[in-house]
C-alpha cells in the first residue's frame, strides 16, 4: 500500500507530470487563512508545488457560509513539495525535481505499468442521487425564476451521485479505468492520505506563463454520436444553439471582468469564442479570454479575483453563489474547485474539477456530481437529461 502523496497531471496526448514522495505540506482547513498558503509558496520558492483548491475557499473570499451535507471530509487545501516530479513525453522521463534513482524509477515503472496493463479490476458501486428528479426539476424552476426577477442571469445548478461503503483496493487502475472512459485534456490522479481524486476533466480553470494569464471556460454541452456523421450534425447543433451560445458568451463577461481586477489596462482580450472542442463522452463548447498581468501580483492575489472559476457559479457571481448554497443539498468540497501545480518560477496551470470520483477511504464514501448552467432558456427537463449525458457515462463505465 502506497503510503505517500502522488499526484498524475495527464495531457492525454502522450505527455503528463508526475509527482510523487513525501515533502513539506500545507493543509487549509475551514476558516484557515489564505495568507498561510501564499506564505508557503513564498517560502518554496525555486520549487514545483502541487495541490488542490476546493470551492469552499469562496467562504474566505466572498463572505459565504456553506451548511449543506458533506460526505467527503475533505480539508479546503492541500499543497506540497513532492519529492521527485518528473516530466513524462512519450517513451522518455525527465527528472524536474529530485534524483534518478532505484527509489523514483521502481515507483514510475510500477505506475505506468498500471496505464499499460489496461486489465482493469471490476467495481460494483451503486451510486445514488442526493436529490430525485422531480426536486431537481422544482429548483430549476426556482433558478428561472430569480432570473425572470433579475436577481441573476445564469446560475450553474449542480447535484450529487454518491455510493456508501466503498473499498477502493486499486486506487491508481481505477484512475486509468476512468481514463479510458474520459480522454481529458485536464485529467489528474491525486492520492493523500485517506483521499483519492479521480479527475477526467476536460476544462482549464487558469494558467500562468510569465506575465500572461489565460481561462478557458466551457459552457455548452452535447453528447457524442454513434458515428463520425452524427458527430458532425451534433457538433454543428451544438454550435448554433443560441442557448448554448448566450451561456459561454455570459461566462466570457463574467472573466473578462474577473480578470482586469489584475491585468495591466486595456489588455485582456478574447481569443476564442464559443468553439467547439470534442471528447470521448462530449462535446464542449470552449472560449479563451486572456490578459497581461500588473506587475507584482501574487498567486492568492489573483484567486480572490478569479476563484471560483464563473463556470461553475453562474453571473453575477456573488449572487449565484449565494442561491447555489440555498438550493444544492451537498457542500461541493473540491467538486467545482481546481486541481494543479506551480513551478518554479512562479507559472501555474490549474483544471476544473468536473467529471470526477471523489473518494474518502476512511469514510468509505464515494461521489461523482455534476453540474449545467441554467438560464431564462433552460428547459428543466432537458437540463436534467444533459447531466444524464455528463454524468451516467463515468458512472456505468467505472462499473464495467
Amino acid at each position: 500500500m502506497i503510503q505517500f502523496p502522488i499526484i498524475y497531471l495527464n495531457s492525454n496526448d502522450g505527455t503528463g507530470l508526475l509527482a510523487f514522495g513525501e515533502g513539506e505540506t500545507i493543509i487549509l482547513k475551514k476558516n484557515d487563512s489564505l495568507q498561510k498558503l501564499q506564505e508557503f509558496i513564498d517560502q518554496q520558492k525555486g520549487n514545483y508545488l502541487f495541490g488542490y483548491l476546493s470551492y469552499d475557499l469562496k467562504e474566505q473570499l466572498h463572505g459565504l457560509k456553506s451548511e449543506n451535507n458533506d460526505g467527503l471530509l475533505f480539508p479546503e487545501t492541500y499543497f506540497w513539495k513532492p519529492k521527485y516530479v518528473v516530466n513524462l513525453h512519450k517513451e522518455s522521463v525527465e527528472f524536474l525535481q529530485g534524483e534518478k534513482n532505484s527509489e523514483s524509477l521502481n515507483f514510475i515503472s510500477q505506475f505506468l505499468e498500471e496505464e499499460t496493463d489496461q486489465n482493469f479490476h471490476p467495481h460494483n458501486f451503486e451510486f445514488k442521487a442526493r436529490i430525485p428528479k422531480e426536486e431537481y426539476i422544482a429548483k430549476i424552476v426556482k433558478i428561472k425564476e430569480q432570473i425572470q426577477l433579475g436577481n441573476i442571469y445564469e446560475l450553474n445548478f449542480c447535484q450529487e451521485y454518491f455510493a456508501e461503503n466503498v473499498e477502493i483496493p486499486y486506487e491508481i487502475d481505477t484512475y486509468f479505468k476512468l481514463n479510458t472512459i474520459t480522454q481529458a485534456p485536464y485529467s489528474s490522479y491525486f492520492k493523500f492520505g485517506d483521499f483519492d481524486i479521480f479527475c477526467g476533466s476536460p476544462e482549464r480553470f487558469l494558467k500562468k506563463e510569465g506575465n500572461k494569464l489565460i481561462s478557458q471556460p466551457i459552457k455548452g454541452t452535447a453528447p457524442r454520436g454513434a458515428s463520425e456523421a452524427e458527430d458532425v450534425i451534433l457538433k454543428s447543433n451544438l454550435a448554433n444553439d443560441p442557448k448554448e451560445r448566450a451561456e459561454n458568451i455570459m461566462i466570457v463577461d463574467l472573466v473578462r471582468n474577473d480578470l482586469s481586477r489584475v491585468a495591466s489596462v486595456n489588455s485582456v482580450r478574447v481569443d476564442e469564442l464559443c468553439e467547439i472542442y470534442s471528447f470521448e463522452t462530449v462535446h464542449q463548447m470552449i472560449s479563451s479570454i486572456s490578459c497581461d498581468l500588473k506587475e507584482g501580483v501574487n498567486f492568492t492575489e489573483i484567486l480572490k479575483a478569479t476563484f471560483p472559476m464563473g463556470s461553475m457559479t453562474g453571473a453575477p457571481k456573488l449572487r449565484a453563489m449565494e442561491l447555489i448554497e440555498e438550493l444544492e443539498s451537498f457542500k461541493r468540497g473540491l467538486y467545482s474547485g481546481s486541481i494543479g501545480y506551480i513551478t518554479p518560477n512562479g507559472d501555474f496551470d490549474f483544471n476544473v474539477v468536473i467529471r470526477t470520483l471523489l473518494y474518502n477511504k476512511n469514510e468509505r464514501y464515494l461521489s461523482c456530481s455534476v453540474g449545467g448552467a441554467i438560464t431564462i432558456q433552460s428547459d428543466p427537463e432537458k437540463e436534467y437529461q444533459e447531466c444524464l449525458v455528463k454524468v451516467k457515462r463515468i458512472m456505468d463505465g467505472i462499473n464495467e
